[in-house]
């Protein structure tokens, strides 16, 4: 048995490929499907299955395309029930390709239909992939479909990660979500484990009543992602094929005036710091770019990228369109001499602190609540990044005062930068640090 793993670091999840003497099974594709084509046409591999562990909320699931191309039997979780053609998994009925066995394992908790697989070849167990389910050293969270089923589905989970951790030991652990992802309870560590090793580490399996376990993964609440609402739904439909990833070029003439259009910034951070087109939202082009665009532009609003002359936006492209946001018109590059608006100030830690001690500093806080307990920022203003979309910039920060803003490493302060300079602020950003180094004595 081969296994194969794709990572897709920016929404913090793994698709696999398994491959046995010859037979594929593809398990949770997003919807870039080339990937995934390529990997198994590399190795010769008769594509059999495409697996869903569950109706995904945090991305467009490649697998009804991948089906159609390549004519694999698509398998959903039962309960899944979408409006597409698939072959549904009921608990411990076998689905099997010659000495391949694919044992669908009931374990709700992450979503209501959520199943895992258990491999067994030649009748013994070897692999099991668990989606959402037992991840490692962690779990998939409960509260996505909404804070009324959240501890319902969590006192779900408890025995789903019981019922797992009942395998065999060497049993191998493919979760999909990992660390990076919005779908952990709790800080997920390394991509893959084995049962045993997630018996004898993983904390939540050390708590044996399914209310105290509740009481755990419900006790710091996360923020969800603005574009997770679409992405079941868009799961239950059966997502449309990746759009194409080239788009044009849009000259400053050509430039969209309505107010629906957005501009967003892809270019590097010091770019963006030297001047914005006015109206932007800078984020910068980095491997989580899609989910933070996802978070906080409008859903499905048109889209213009403005980029670096030369800079690839093929990757900004594909990250959009995992997400369905499929609105790109395309791309501006300023020229070198084209008249920018105010860009934001970037500084290190040492100047960062010089600036804090000046009597007109006002401090803006963007990390989560879960941050911000456990380490402090006395004297700043509290706003989660997201935040400042739907709640809009604190009152209390003064326009005429420069604005110091952190947060765990300066890649939300530079984003909320942006959103202070569309406002009508003066951003100076902490980069390359954040609060926990201010915390700590120069």
């Amino acid at each position: 048995m081969e296994l194969i793993s794709f990572r897709t670091p920016g929404l913090g999840d793994q698709s696999y490929l398994l491959v046995h003497e010859g037979k594929g099974v593809l398990v949770d594709p997003q919807r870039d499907i080339d990937r995934f084509l390529d990997a198994a046409a590399e190795r010769d591999v008769d594509l059999r299955f495409v697996l869903e562990t569950h109706l995904h909320n945090d991305y467009v699931s490649g697998g009804p395309q991948l089906a159609r191309r390549t004519g694999a039997e698509l398998v959903l979780p039962a309960g899944a029930a979408p409006t597409y053609r698939h072959t549904p998994a009921f608990h411990l009925e076998d689905i099997k390709a010659d000495n391949l066995t694919l044992r669908p394992v009931h374990t709700p908790g992450h979503t209501p239909e959520h199943t895992s697989y258990l491999v067994l070849i030649d009748g013994e167990p070897v692999a099991v992939f668990s989606g959402g389910s037992l991840l490692v050293a962690s779990a998939g969270r409960p509260d996505l479909l909404g804070p009324d089923r959240a501890r319902t589905l969590a006192r779900l989970q408890h025995g789903s990660l019981h019922r797992l951790a009942g395998l065999p030991r060497a049993v191998e652990l493919y979760p999909t979500h990992g660390e990076g992802s919005f779908c952990t309870a709790t800080g997920a560590g390394r991509f893959t484990s084995t049962i045993g090793d997630e018996v004898d580490t993983n904390p939540l399996l050390g708590i044996g009543d399914p209310e105290t376990f509740a009481d755990r993964l419900l006790a710091e609440p996360m923020p969800i992602p603005a574009f997770y609402q679409y992405m079941g739904p868009a799961n239950l439909r059966g997502g449309e094929p990746m759009p194409a990833v080239e788009i044009p070029e849009i000259t400053a003439a050509d430039l969209p005036t309505t107010d629906d259009t957005q501009l967003l910034d892809i270019r590097p951070r010091p770019a963006q710091a030297a001047g914005l087109l006015p109206g932007s939202v800078g984020i910068e082009l980095t491997d989580d770019f899609g989910s933070w665009a996802g978070w906080l532009l409008p859903y499905g609003a048109p889209v213009v990228l403005i980029a670096e002359p030369g800079q690839d936006v093929t990757e900004a492209v594909v990250q959009l369109a995992r997400i369905g946001l499929d609105t790109v018109q395309g791309v501006h590059r300023p020229a070198p001499a084209d008249q920018l608006g105010p860009g934001y100030e970037l500084l290190d830690l040492d100047s960062f602190r010089q600036r804090l001690a000046q009597p007109d500093a006002q401090l803006l806080d963007v990390r989560m609540p879960s941050e911000r307990a456990r380490v402090s920022w006395p004297g700043s203003v509290e706003r989660f990044l997201a935040d400042l979309v739907t709640d809009g910039i604190p009152a209390e920060l003064d326009p005429q005062r420069p604005v110091l803003v952190a947060c765990g490493s300066g890649r939300r302060a530079a984003i909320a930068a942006s959103l202070l300079v569309r406002a009508g602020h003066r951003p100076a950003v902490l980069s390359g640090a954040g609060v926990a180094d201010l915390a700590t004595e120069a």
